[in-house]
């Protein structure tokens, strides 16, 4: 093609990084439009778009999070959280670094910070603000261990692969990415001593009253609410225990649970499953053999036979075939065992309902209908074995490169879908379509980079002023570029971005391509200084009542260590 060509796809290069910064809520639209404008300008093929959006790696990466979902419905990580939290601050952030660094060089690093979240902002001994900013740093710095640690890297893989070169390693980060958990970790740790000491105010989605049954072979039984994780539950409260006819409130973390305590919570009871990841632990639905998957609110009626009345007095499953699961008072607190409860109008009931319950002639006397709620679904038992070892063996399969990582989560995915671990409409609502789209764009934009000779051009004007710009001299350059769109844009659009620009330098330079490989996966994850460049960071933003200043006195520091570090280690192990 001709170098009008050439200059038009530059353009649009030039424009995307504008578009970028400008709409950055809306990343996916800015790379939609330019995948449009490259295929109606016959910019690339037909060919090129099918083959960049079934490209393996980025196939690969969508699997991980997809199957990262099972694993989300498991204990595992709330029972990672609740050992964290200790009453000694040096203590409770060792642990907390460790831990998630530790889990995000294996996990989706999102899905860790937002398992760790309500336990650190519900904790009792620390302030939030103190530890969930190092949280998402440790989560950044734990997914530059491995090449599933982060999407970045596998990113930067996917593109490696499209451009024909052999797939990164597992490990290949692993060399740089230590240097960084240690050097930035302990700097991190310095750091925070200049973090806020903000007061979180704790938010209930819809303050419901439920409670739970201590069974004898619990075992809960015998220790303290603060040594079961009681605690910290994610949006469910323990705020008192009956026992034996005895109401204790409020709860201390030390009291000691009892055989046929009654625990009564408040809370959001889209989160009630949460209690199912607790043996021998009975709500009244299941006592009465009803499922809590799917919940029915209803409000009663003035007129109804409920008022005044008590769970128990009424007989309300063999009445409607449903059980109340939980309640609600607007305006004004609830206290006891729930079958006790003297109902009034206007109170809010959650039910779970059984097969009869729609054909009951008696319901629209009683109730004014609200909605259909779905609860989170938890996985247990078998199932939460074959999540949890499924996912963890399939990646040491592919770590000690037994079973390709794409064949091993396909099959893992199969093996879900099944079970039933995943339903096929959860694994649509969940797809990262906003990535599949922005990574395929990218794709298709490196292809016209390459399709117009722009990246010859680029390579013509390096080879011309080769005398000014040495290889690590071009390596800073590309590492400085990458970090500085990751805290403009997001760290996805930056190494996609970057990619190309960093391929084709390192062509021209003659130098060590995977140094700037590594340089663009390292860059694209150093996102310190803003909180909308990289996802954990802005999952704590507002959990924490950060300001950009708080991220700016800390992350400016850590950016400019980080960095070093990068090129450092780049250089005395791989050279340039």
């Amino acid at each position: 093609m001709d170098n009008f060509s050439a200059l038009f796809v530059i353009t649009l290069f030039l424009l995307t990084i504008v578009g970028l910064i400008r709409y950055q809520s809306q990343p996916e639209r800015v790379f939609g439009v330019l995948l449009l404008t490259l295929y109606c300008t016959n910019m690339v093929t037909t060919e090129q778009v099918i083959s960049s959006f079934a490209n393996k790696g980025l196939l690969t990466l969508l699997l991980l999070m997809v199957c990262s979902i099972a694993l989300e419905k498991t204990k595992l990580l709330r029972q990672v959280a609740a050992f964290v939290v200790k009453p000694n601050y040096g203590a409770t952030w060792l642990r907390l670094y460790g831990l998630t660094v530790l889990s995000s060089a294996f996990l989706n690093n999102t899905a860790v910070v937002s398992t760790m979240l309500a336990p650190i902002r519900n904790n009792r001994h620390h302030a939030a603000s103190k530890l969930l900013l190092p949280l998402s740093y440790a989560a950044i710095l734990g997914g530059t261990l491995t090449l599933i640690g982060t999407s970045t890297n596998l990113i930067v893989n996917s593109m490696v692969l499209d451009v024909g070169l052999e797939p990164l390693g597992f490990f290949d980060f692993t060399l740089v990415g230590g240097c960084l958990v240690l050097g930035s970790g302990a700097l991190l740790y310095v750091l925070c001593q200049f973090l806020p000491n903000n007061a979180t105010t704790k938010t209930v989605a819809s303050d419901y009253f439920t409670d739970a049954k201590v069974l004898a072979s619990s075992s809960l039984v015998g220790r303290t609410i603060e040594e079961n994780g009681l605690r910290n539950l994610e949006a469910l409260f323990l705020v008192e225990i009956l026992r034996q006819g005895r109401l204790i409130s409020p709860v201390s973390p030390q009291e000691i649970i009892e055989e046929d305590d009654r625990l009564l919570f408040s809370g959001d009871i889209k989160k009630v499953t949460l209690l199912n990841q607790y043996d021998g632990l009975s709500l009244f639905a299941y006592e009465n053999g009803l499922p809590i998957q799917n919940l029915t609110e209803v409000v009663i009626r003035p007129e109804s036979l409920l008022a005044g009345k008590t769970l128990k007095q009424i007989g309300f499953r063999a009445l409607f075939d449903a059980a109340v699961v939980a309640v609600k008072r607007d305006g004004k607190s609830i206290s006891g065992k729930l079958g006790d409860i003297e109902l009034s109008p206007g109170d809010y009931l959650m039910l779970a309902v059984g097969k009869d319950f729609h054909t009951r002639h008696n319901l629209s006397k009683n109730f004014y209908f609200i909605s259909g709620v779905e609860t989170e679904h938890l996985l247990t038992g078998y199932k939460a074995c074959l999540a949890t070892f499924g996912f963890f063996s399939t990646i040491l399969l592919a770590a000690l490169e037994i079973v390709p990582l794409f064949q091993g989560m396909l099959l893992l995915l199969g093996a879900l879908l099944l079970t039933q671990c995943l339903y096929a409409n959860e694994v649509i609502a969940r797809l990262p379509r906003q990535i599949w789209l922005i990574i395929a764009s990218a794709l298709l934009l490196s292809q016209a980079l390459s399709n117009t000779q722009a990246l010859d051009m680029f390579s013509s004007w390096i080879t011309a002023h080769q005398e000014g710009i040495s290889p690590i001299l071009g390596l800073v350059m590309v590492y400085v570029c990458t970090w500085l769109i990751t805290e403009l844009i997001t760290n996805n659009a930056a190494a996609a971005l970057m990619f190309p620009i960093a391929y084709g330098m390192s062509v021209s330079l003659d130098s060590n391509l995977h140094s700037f490989i590594l340089a663009v996966a390292f860059g694209a994850s150093a996102s310190f200084i803003s909180p909308y460049g990289y996802q954990t960071n802005l999952m704590v933003y507002s959990a924490g009542n950060y300001t950009l200043s708080d991220f700016v006195k800390v992350g400016l520091p850590m950016s400019l260590l980080y960095g070093f570090i990068v090129i450092t280690a780049i250089v005395h192990f791989y050279g340039v």
